[in-house]
């Protein structure tokens, strides 16, 4: 019997009319299901503070590796304020089957609004195993593989290192528009033509990838639960 699959999709970029946030809304407005959005850049989510280090510290010493457990490290007025920030968060990634992310790149790595994000929800030997991420992304130039500058990538590069080391995912999807720096900069503009074809690669795949992601998780049992936390057309560049 099929299930419905759940969507959290997250935007990072500062520019309502981005390249990253076109493609992630490429994919959003295919997918059939249900689906959660949060604003990272409009509703920016606070950096971590002492008190967070103070959860994380005892869910480490306390081997607590369920999410739904992660409340009971809250025993102080400024950790129970820490955790009021977290707990909302851990609970729409715990329920979602497949988290897309609009990132564009910045100074070769990622907005700092998803990395206050990505430190919120981390917590020692924590697994998201079984689910699907999938990151659309916008690179003002080419950092593809065999390009010169292939070397500088520290988006896709950290996050497919940070989702498969940390969170234990495996199952990733980069979805990238490049080159668009060349509808601004004269040094770039003869590979305006390379940009329109990798923007308009991108919509594709993105489309095509909502519907083969929601036929294929349809299909197959759930990821393990984890359960809440206890207690509760695109005009500018990336």
């Amino acid at each position: 019997m099929s299930r419905s699959t759940q969507l959290l999709h997250l935007d990072s970029s500062p520019r309502p009319q981005s390249f990253s946030r076109a493609l992630s809304q490429a994919f959003a407005t295919n997918w059939p299901g249900p689906r959660r959005y949060r604003d990272l850049a409009l509703h920016p989510v606070p950096p971590i503070d002492e008190a967070w280090t103070e959860l994380c510290d005892y869910i480490l010493e306390h081997q607590i590796t369920e999410i739904g457990r992660y409340g009971e490290a809250v025993r102080t007025a400024a950790q129970r304020r820490a955790w009021a920030i977290t707990e909302p968060l851990l609970a729409e990634l715990a329920a979602a089957d497949v988290v897309l992310i609009g990132a564009p790149m910045y100074n070769f790595s990622l907005p700092s609004a998803l990395k206050a994000w990505i430190d919120q929800v981390t917590f020692p030997r924590m697994s998201l195993a079984g689910r699907t991420f999938v990151v659309t992304g916008a690179r003002g130039g080419a950092y593809r593989p065999g390009t010169p500058r292939e070397r500088y990538d520290h988006h896709e590069r950290y996050l497919r290192d940070f989702l498969e080391g940390h969170f234990d995912v495996t199952d990733l999807h980069f979805i990238h528009v490049e080159l668009v720096n060349s509808r601004l900069d004269p040094a770039l503009a003869e590979r305006r033509d390379q940009h329109e074809a990798s923007y308009a690669r991108a919509l594709n795949r993105a489309r095509s990838l909502a519907y083969e992601l929601a036929q294929g998780l349809a299909a197959i049992p759930a990821p393990d639960p984890v359960g809440p936390p206890a207690h509760g057309q695109a005009t500018g560049p990336t």
